[in-house]
């Protein structure tokens, strides 16, 4: 569960200023939530802190290890225990469901194989592991999308909005296996979404941003309070 501190990083993507001196101290064992406009650079952050993408200036730890310092990578992304689950889920089209879990394991040994077919039975996707992401419905991709994030048993998660386009029901099932999931791996997470209310009862800390800047960080129910617009048009 790890320990992450951004320290007054500079980013900048084509051309566009997303962050200018921006820190901000990640505690382990925490699941934070991230909200705030398009553009204001929740994305970006996920992707520094994973390694993606390298700040223009400023550090980058975890666990007290410099990960990242200006644009040079210290630590690369497969050595930093992260799993990411992306908006757009980033499923491999031409490896079936099993071979989209089991790629990140493919040079280890047997046990791990045994992690694959765990997965796909926690989650459901047994029946289904032969099948291509074109065959599956928007919640099997999504369980896809979690079950290969977590196959290589990651000490932080982050997830970019990846339930945006899912109904509520199956949004609902999802959301109870990754919890679950999290309660007795004990995984941090870092969650951006544009409907907090869904996992409010299970955030430590919500982050507001906008336009690069840390509006507020708060506890949900100290959030809540706060006479602000765009705050006040999550809840």
């Amino acid at each position: 569960m790890p320990d992450i501190r951004l320290e007054h990083i500079d980013f900048s993507f084509r051309d566009k200023t997303i962050f200018s001196d921006f820190s901000y101290h990640f505690k382990p064992e925490k699941t934070y939530g991230i909200i705030g406009p398009t553009g204001c650079g929740k994305t970006s952050l996920l992707r520094l802190i994973a390694g993606l993408e390298t700040p223009d200036t400023g550090s980058i730890f975890i666990d007290d290890k410099l990960v990242s310092q200006g644009n040079k990578i210290i630590i690369p992304p497969y050595q930093r225990s992260i799993g990411f689950v992306f908006q757009d889920l980033a499923l491999w089209p031409h490896f079936n469901v099993y071979k989209n879990i089991a790629f990140a394991l493919k040079s280890t040994g047997k046990e791990n194989e045994q992690a694959v077919k765990d997965l796909l039975e926690r989650l459901n996707l047994e029946a289904h592991s032969h099948q291509y992401p074109h065959q599956l419905s928007g919640g099997q991709k999504q369980l896809l999308a979690l079950a290969r994030a977590l196959v290589l048993k990651p000490n932080l998660l982050l997830l970019d909005e990846p339930m945006s386009n899912l109904d509520v029901p199956i949004k609902k099932e999802i959301l109870s296996h990754l919890f679950q999931l999290q309660e007795e791996a004990r995984f941090s997470m870092l969650f951006v979404t544009h409907d907090i209310r869904e996992i409010l009862a299970k955030i430590d800390t919500i982050l507001v941003l906008e336009k690069g800047k840390l509006l507020f960080s708060q506890k949900p129910e100290e959030l809540i309070k706060i006479k602000h617009p765009f705050v006040q048009s999550f809840f």
